[in-house]
């Protein structure tokens, strides 16, 4: 590759791996001694043959330079992306200088390159026939529109109901109730077309069960609830900005059509969170011209890991698209001009008072915002009872970890890069708390991937 003098380092491949048992595999696989004819390219491709447990190698190759991040091909039987066998080449491709020479591909894989690259070029012409077609008829769209929002709001006004009908009866009688009500209103507002709504009622099933204090979330998130639903109801009175937050809160988040910003996005953080339906795959960028910071999401079945990735700590030339909302956050990932490669850059940081403060605003823009992302500068990770807080080095303030944070195996790599001393920590700051996931050492170092 033309960036194959910058190699990445073996936390940069392991945060690609979709879960822990491939992370352990694939390190097993990143030293030379089941590998042959491994071999990368000026153009962005590794590969090799790999000894597995039949007579014939498995053959593997990856694209380090696609656009939405490394892409696998492997012979091997697994269906996870990427397998051992992909993680142990990247591994073995990060390591040590001249255990991966440059050369010409081998048929196998460059059979497999070609494939990717006619793909892509009929993918990138795809959206100008899309729109053509898309502008040939748009009463009928119009009318779609019209009455997905007809059944939204009827969805709305039925919820109004159940809610009131709580109130009513009292919160106790949720605890009573049990999870099959809220099952059954989500399943409501599925059939309403209105899925963001649908998601926050399964919510509200969980919580009595949730522990002490239960009561008061209860009524916090119905308070939430409903001010959604009247958002929804009365949209036509409301700003341009926080209309299009609620459309996309209830689930009609349109599309990227904001305009295209290139720029040189490092990359901050990615982890996944999963249910019984769905593995959502959240990526922060962070901007090193611009200083805009933008949220890429992505799906993946249930149990399977999306096909975007992006490790934490490279760098990329690309343009991002806005989705539509107050803040607009939330980007799609447009064209790449240049393969992920490691960067010194560091985003700009905040005290721990002005990241509370940062919150605060932004509720203002989007009152159901569970956080923002928030780069904390000069604090040192600390004790606190039970609990651990993030405090001010230069000052007398600090924010609590949230509960999920003091539980992951990511605060004991935050408190040993500390070891006392100041930290850039980059998270998200809400009314849990702070959640880190990513940190750098004060001197010159890595970033240390959290989650």
């Amino acid at each position: 590759m033309t960036q194959q003098g910058v190699r990445w380092s073996a936390d940069q491949v392991l945060a690609l791996a979709p879960d822990a048992a491939s992370r352990k595999a694939g390190s097993k696989l990143g030293a030379a001694g089941p590998w042959s004819e491994a071999g990368s390219s000026d153009e962005g491709a590794v590969w090799g043959l790999c000894k597995g447990s039949g007579g014939k190698p498995y053959q593997t190759v990856v694209d380090i330079a696609d656009a939405s991040g490394p892409a696998y091909k492997c012979s091997c039987p697994s269906r996870k992306f990427p397998c051992k066998h992909a993680l142990g080449l990247l591994l073995l491709w990060a390591g040590e200088d001249g255990a991966v020479p440059t050369g010409e591909p081998p048929g196998w894989a460059e059979q497999w390159m070609e494939g990717r690259r006619q793909r892509a070029e009929r993918k990138r012409a795809a959206p100008a026939a899309g729109a053509a077609a898309g502008a040939g008829d748009p009463e009928a769209a119009r009318r779609r529109a019209e009455r997905r929002a007809e059944r939204v709001t009827a969805g709305a006004g039925e919820l109004e109901q159940r809610l009131a009908d709580l109130l009513r009866g009292g919160l106790a009688s949720a605890e009573q109730a049990g999870y099959g009500l809220w099952e059954e209103t989500a399943a409501r507002m599925v059939d309403a077309q209105a899925p963001g709504l649908a998601a926050r009622v399964r919510e509200l099933g969980a919580i009595p069960s949730s522990g002490p204090g239960w009561p008061v979330r209860l009524l916090e998130e119905c308070a939430l609830l409903h001010l959604l639903d009247q958002g929804w109801l009365r949209r036509e009175e409301l700003p341009d900005g926080l209309a299009a937050t609620v459309r996309s809160r209830i689930g009609l988040s349109g599309s990227a059509d904001g305009p295209p910003l290139r720029d040189r996005w490092l990359v901050l953080a990615q982890y996944d969170t999963a249910d019984a339906r769905l593995t959502t795959r959240r990526i922060w960028l962070h901007g090193a011209d611009s200083g805009r910071t933008a949220l890429l999401l992505s799906y993946g079945a249930a149990g399977r890991a999306p096909e975007l990735a992006l490790p934490v700590g490279l760098a990329l030339d690309a343009e991002v698209s806005a989705y539509p909302g107050a803040r607009q956050i939330r980007a799609a990932l447009g064209e790449q001009f240049a393969p992920p490669a490691p960067s010194g850059t560091r985003p700009p940081g905040v005290t721990p008072a002005e990241a509370a403060a940062r919150y605060g605003e932004a509720l203002r823009d989007d009152p159901w915002l569970d956080s923002v992302p928030v780069t904390l500068d000069r604090v040192i990770p600390v004790p606190d009872g039970d609990s651990w807080q993030l405090a001010d080095a230069e000052g007398d303030t600090a924010l609590p970890l949230t509960p999920a944070a003091r539980s992951r195996p990511g605060l004991w790599r935050l408190a040993a890069l500390s070891g006392g001393a100041p930290v850039k920590v980059f998270g998200e700051c809400g009314h849990r708390g702070f959640s880190p996931l990513t940190a750098w050492p004060e001197k010159p170092g890595e970033a240390v991937a959290l989650c």
